[in-house]
Formats: structure tokens, C-alpha cells, sequence
């Protein structure tokens, strides 16, 4: 790890390669890392290894971004990258976490705490929120509702997920590994899926609401705060 003289040092550098770095506060940047014209680095992120950042970037602030390389134009917040790639026009975050062996492709939209991990998402796909996607293929223009996850684990095996161009994944959408969901093709909200969704299908996957009237003064499961 670089002494703070160091520190310093590689920050002013920086500046006169036209890095923008408006408060050095709490950011650390290792000599190994290249950084393009006209890029923002808010406090308090970390650049290591061999990352490579493009021109015209926000990175930060609170990201961590190792042995990764970010494109063009993309804006980091609150994002953890390791060992991945991150193309031009990208949004992260906040409370994104890129594990190793991604490929996110240019114009994608991840949003606030979803995780990636060995997986590639294709151009212009969106990411918005809650979400885990691992071990997956997701196409272009991709749409994933809030809270759905690719169960790619079954204990002792791990397999992938195919999601392909164009496709709405519903939210609360789980995709149990190995399953492929086609072109433009649709999941219902609160599905599990577990076979194959051919091109411009629906797919439900959701029992049918049962209600039963009457039921909370039948069985009494809890005491009301007023009956106290």
C-alpha cells in the first residue's frame, strides 16, 4: 500500500493529466491505475491494480474498483468492481457490487443494491434494483423487475441463466438454473421459473389467489390492539 506522500503525489499527477479530484479526501489510487481526461473521483474511492479508467468517467464517491476496466462516460456511485469489465455509458449504484468475471456491456443501468457476478449483461439492459444475477447471460435491452434473483446454485452444482434480447423479467421473478427465457419473451410478477420460455411467450409461474372470507374473526391468529 502507498505511503501518503505517495498518495499525494499520484493525485497531483493526476490533476495535470486533467483528472478532476475536487477534495483528495479519503482516495487512494495506485501507480499501476490509468485514468482519462475529464474524469470525476469523488472522496473516499479506491482505484488498485490494474484498473483502467476511460475519459468523461464519475467514479465515486465510496467505490472501490479493482483490476477492472471502465469505459467512456460512466458513472460509478457506491460501487464495488473486481476484476470485471465496464463499458461506456454505464450507471452504477448506489450499492452496486460487480464481482469477478463480468462483462458489462456500454449503456447498461444497474441500480441501487443489485450484485453481478460472473456473468455478462449485453448492451443497454437495465438492472434497476434488488437484484442478484449470477452466472447469466442477459441480452440487449433487457429489462429486470425489482427483486428478482437467478438461483444458480442447487447445493452442489452451479449452472447459468440465459435471458435473451429483449425480454421483461417480472419483479420477484426467480429463474432456477440452467433455464433460458427468450426473445422479448415475459415473466409474470412473482414467478419461480424453471423451463424454458420460448420468444415472445408470457410465463406464469404463481398459484391463484385463494381468499378466505371471514378468516381473521374465524381463527383469531393474533390479538388486535384495541381487544387489549
Amino acid at each position: 500500500m502507498i505511503n501518503n506522500e505517495e498518495r499525494l503525489e499520484i493525485l497531483k499527477r493526476l490533476l495535470t493529466l486533467g483528472v478532476e479530484i475536487p477534495c483528495f479526501d479519503g482516495i487512494i489510487i495506485d501507480k499501476t491505475v490509468t485514468v482519462g481526461a475529464d474524469t470525476v473521483i469523488l472522496p473516499n474511492t479506491i482505484l488498485i491494480g490494474e484498473t483502467k479508467i476511460g475519459k468523461g468517467c464519475v467514479i465515486g464517491p465510496n467505490s472501490y474498483i479493482c483490476d477492472s476496466e471502465v469505459g467512456d462516460n460512466t458513472k460509478l456511485n457506491n460501487t464495488q468492481s473486481y476484476s470485471s469489465q465496464i463499458g461506456s455509458g454505464v450507471t452504477a449504484g448506489p450499492f452496486v457490487h460487480i464481482r469477478p468475471n463480468c462483462k458489462i456491456a456500454d449503456n447498461v443501468h444497474i441500480g441501487n443494491f443489485v450484485e453481478v457476478k460472473n456473468s455478462t449483461v449485453d448492451e443497454g439492459s437495465k438492472l434497476p434494483h434488488l437484484l442478484y444475477v449470477g452466472d447469466s447471460d442477459v441480452g440487449k435491452d433487457v429489462n429486470f423487475g425489482c427483486g428478482c434473483v437467478t438461483v444458480n446454485y442447487d447445493g452442489r452444482n452451479k449452472s447459468r441463466t440465459t435471458v435473451k434480447d429483449g425480454a421483461f423479467i417480472g419483479c420477484n421473478t426467480n429463474l432456477v438454473a440452467p433455464v433460458t427465457v427468450g426473445e422479448n419473451a415475459f415473466t409474470a410478477a412473482g414467478s419461480t421459473i424453471t423451463q424454458d420460455v420460448p420468444d415472445n411467450a408470457l410465463a406464469v409461474a404463481r398459484n391463484r389467489q385463494t381468499i378466505k372470507e371471514n378468516w381473521v374473526n374465524i381463527k383469531k391468529p393474533y390479538k388486535r390492539q384495541h381487544e387489549k
